[in-house]
């Protein structure tokens, strides 16, 4: 009895165990027996309630093997776990999933390189299987750790590295598969799975020898099996997936990782791996997601605001890689925000280098002290790129208002700039971020084509625009007229008219012009003499130089092109021959240098213009001047005068007619219809404004600093008070015949001016007199309402605000002659 219960109780094992037990053959060598293997998968597919328990007998089994290094038998039961899990998609392969998974953890667990690759390649077919409904409980986060810590493996053996490396990355391009489109499995983007995920691929992108550094994706030459065996190529392109399906709302979980790899791996200098993995980026994300990742990349520049100039500088060229990319598509509420950013680190530069040169002139180092200023330098070169690059691949609607929001931070008296307070940065200071907003002014303004210029200059604009014109530096007045450039000349022909000359034939230059609109008349009648002020004073600047001229030469033939009609055309003649009678009068003494660099300006011009209004009289008198100066006055040519070793005359006579455009001359060649000529008999004069006073001596805004010593010594000596009363004196008194006459002729000349002169100059000189009486009055105003002064005597005057500390009457000490 006991031998016959004996031998019934291997025909008693359940049928699972006997069909697994005999895919496994007596040899390891001999691999997996199809035949036992196909009557187990039909029993599976026939009975899938057994799957569960053919699961775990297989990872029971599976178990055994590895801990005894049975491997041959460990790889026939995860072929066979394989081949089930192909074969079966019922309901209940959950369970069986569940023993699947442990089983791959297992071999992952291993020191083994064969069987870490064995589990990842099983579970990433697993991966590519598509289930029917959602697994509520399963989660990744194990195989998250494991698959990222293979892509870090350090093996000795190259060969063995790079396999371990390519399975650890293909395990998270499975796990990446299996989750993303998952809504359940949301927790993947959870940043504590985003820091291993995207270091691991990025590691990888970087150990690699020659990965592709464009950021457009990569078409591997040869076979796909090299890509796929290459660690970086394959790191890259899970990288570019991983990417592809972002989110809205896993944007900052994507890319917060990337930067702080580039930190924690100074990849920002050199930048060119940062470069490339925000290409990669931009590229692949979704075009209507662009705006986070440069809100991420400006985020990053604030917290590294402190950090050395060659990271920062890093950081901005990554800004500029970002936003051109974004630029072609949509960069969302974000605009501003760049800009913003930009103005506020390119000022911490300029701070960070005026602070290092002062403090390079009190130390020893040389050196290092320039090494950090030119550092800084590429910092603010890097700013400006960014944001003009960015300024010009924008709309042009969005471009006017970069523009405006520019120039509303650029330092300008009479406009309150709170953002860049210059103050503590002093003249260099605010002069270098003057020619750094300007410079990317100037980019910005590139290509920009507005129909009408009322729109492309609004008062706003213009206003500040024209007031850096008037500084003392002729770097800033060459910057604001190559933006006056960009905006007005609209047909592209300032290239034809690069080079103050004589043209001899300006039809050959083929100019594109059309009809003035009604729009730019307007504007015209509103701005023209404002902008005829500032070429005038801007002319006479003595330092002056080749290029200053040439673009004033410029200026006034694009507006010629642009905006000039008859009306337009007798203003400038008039501005002209103001110009040349500046010049012979010179009542300012003037080098002569610049005296005869305007007097061969206006030759240019006025040979320019004779052409493009085609009037043959008024030709022929211009050709006749330059026809005599080129024998008698070649200083008074534009070939000629900017020349270097251009010899200059001593003195220019007034009395040589021949040698300088004639208003009677002009006038009657105008004479016809279509000109009112009789407006050339009124002499063009400019009205001097508080601007003039105030502004156009300084190149910096609100560094005035004064002390007013009020003491008894300080005042003159009584003596020196009284004139001394002589024969000539009282000669000179009693004849009054001289001054009757300067009084009629003053008369006349004033009431042919209110007759003639056209309404916006008589309006400009009546609203500077206005002006100056406001002015006036406020200094008087200031004077009566001032507290008394301190014991010192001294007033201190900073940042425009006057500061006077109250003390005691019985305490001040006055001058002589307030006391009685």
């Amino acid at each position: 009895m006991p031998a016959g219960v004996c031998g019934c109780c291997g025909p008693l094992r359940p049928r699972y165990k006997r069909l697994v037990d005999n895919i496994f053959p007596e040899d390891p060598k001999d691999g997996l027996s199809k035949s036992d293997m196909e009557k187990l998968t039909f029993y599976a597919v026939s009975a899938p309630e057994k799957l569960d328990r053919i699961g775990a007998y297989l990872a029971e089994r599976l178990s055994r093997d590895v801990v005894r290094h049975r491997y041959g038998y460990v790889v026939i039961a995860m072929e066979a776990l394989d081949q089930l899990l192909m074969a079966c998609h019922s309901q209940s392969i959950k369970p069986f999933v569940e023993s699947f998974l442990h089983m791959v953890a297992k071999l992952l667990e291993s020191r083994e390189p064969d069987l870490q690759v064995l589990g990842t390649n099983s579970f990433v077919k697993f991966a590519n299987i598509e289930e029917d409904t959602p697994s509520y409980h399963r989660r990744y986060d194990f195989f998250v750790s494991q698959f990222s810590a293979m892509c870090h493996s350090m093996h000795e053996d190259t060969d063995t590295r790079n396999r371990i490396r390519v399975a650890g990355i293909k395990g998270l391009q499975g796990v990446v598969r299996k989750t993303v489109n998952d809504e359940l499995q949301a927790i993947i983007w959870e940043p504590q799975h985003m820091d291993k995920l995207i270091p691991s691929m990025l590691f990888n992108m970087q150990d690699g020898e020659e990965p592709d550094r464009t950021g457009h994706p990569s078409t591997p030459s040869g076979t796909g099996q090299d890509g796929e065996e290459n660690p970086a190529v394959l790191a890259e392109n899970c990288f570019r997936e991983l990417l592809g399906r972002a989110a809205y709302g896993n944007m900052n979980n994507a890319v917060r990782p990337v930067l702080v790899h580039l930190d924690n791996h100074h990849l920002w200098d050199p930048n060119d791996f940062a470069v490339s993995c925000f290409r990669i980026i931009m590229y692949s994300i979704q075009a209507q997601h662009s705006h986070h990742v440069i809100q991420q990349v400006l985020n990053h520049l604030d917290t590294n605001n402190k950090s050395t100039p060659r990271v920062r500088a890093g950081i901005v060229q990554v800004l500029l890689e970002t936003v051109a990319i974004a630029a072609k598509g949509s960069v969302g509420p974000t605009v501003l925000e760049v800009f913003n950013t930009l103005l506020k680190h390119l000022r911490m530069s300029v701070d960070f280098e005026l602070g290092e040169s002062s403090r390079r002139n009190s130390a020893c180092s040389v050196s290092s002290g320039r090494g950090k200023e030119s550092e800084e330098r590429i910092v603010q070169n890097a700013i400006i790129q960014t944001i003009g690059f960015f300024g010009g691949n924008l709309p042009d609607y969005q471009r006017a208002e970069v523009m405006m929001f520019i120039m509303g931070k650029v330092p300008v008296y009479g406009t309150p700039c709170h953002t860049l307070d210059t103050v503590k940065i002093g003249h260099r200071g605010t002069k270098r971020i003057q020619t750094m907003l300007l410079s990317s002014l100037i980019m910005v303004t590139s290509g920009f084509k507005s129909k009408s210029m009322s729109t492309a200059l609004p008062p706003s604009f213009l206003d500040p625009l024209f007031s850096i014109s008037l500084m003392e530096d002729s770097e800033l007045r060459q910057l604001v007229l190559e933006i006056l450039h960009n905006i007005i000349d609209r047909h592209d022909n300032r290239a034809k008219l690069r080079g103050i000359r004589i043209i001899p034939n300006v039809a050959a230059l083929k100019i594109k012009r059309e009809k003035i609109s009604k729009q730019d008349i307007a504007f015209m009648k509103k701005h023209g003499q404002q902008l005829y002020r500032h070429i005038y004073l801007g002319c006479k600047e003595e330092d002056n130089n080749h290029k200053n001229f040439e673009l004033l030469f410029t200026t006034l033939a694009i507006v010629t092109i642009e905006l000039a009609n008859e009306e337009v055309v007798i203003d400038l003649i008039r501005l002209s021959i103001a110009l040349q009678e500046m010049c012979l009068i010179n009542e300012e003494n003037m080098p002569m240098f610049i005296r005869c660099g305007i007097m061969a300006s206006v030759a240019a011009y006025l040979n320019f213009l004779s052409q493009m209004i085609a009037n043959p009289p008024f030709c022929q008198h211009v050709s006749k001047v330059i026809e005599m100066r080129s024998v008698e006055a070649l200083f008074l040519l534009p070939e000629h005068i900017f020349k270097d070793k251009c010899p200059l005359p001593e003195s220019l006579d007034k009395e040589d007619k021949h040698l300088y455009f004639q208003t009677a001359d002009i006038a009657e060649c105008l004479a016809g219809p279509g000109y009112n000529a009789e407006r050339l008999s009124v002499p063009y004069i400019p009205q001097v404004t508080d601007e003039d006073r105030l502004t156009r001596r300084k190149s910096f805004v609100d560094t005035i600093s004064l002390q007013v010593d009020i003491m008894p010594n300080s005042l003159p000596d009584k003596s020196q008070l009284a004139e001394e009363i002589t024969f000539a004196t009282l000669k000179k008194a009693i004849d009054t015949t001289g001054l009757e006459e300067q009084e009629r002729e003053k008369r006349r000349q004033l009431m042919e001016k209110f007759q003639k002169a056209p309404f916006e100059e008589i309006a400009a000189h009546c609203e500077s007199k206005a002006n100056m009486l406001h002015d006036r009055l406020a200094q008087i105003f200031e004077l009566t309402i001032r507290p008394p002064p301190s014991p010192s005597g001294v007033v201190s005057i900073s940042a425009g605000h006057t500061q006077h500390p109250s003390v005691p009457v019985y305490e001040m000490k006055f001058p002589d002659l307030c006391v009685y």
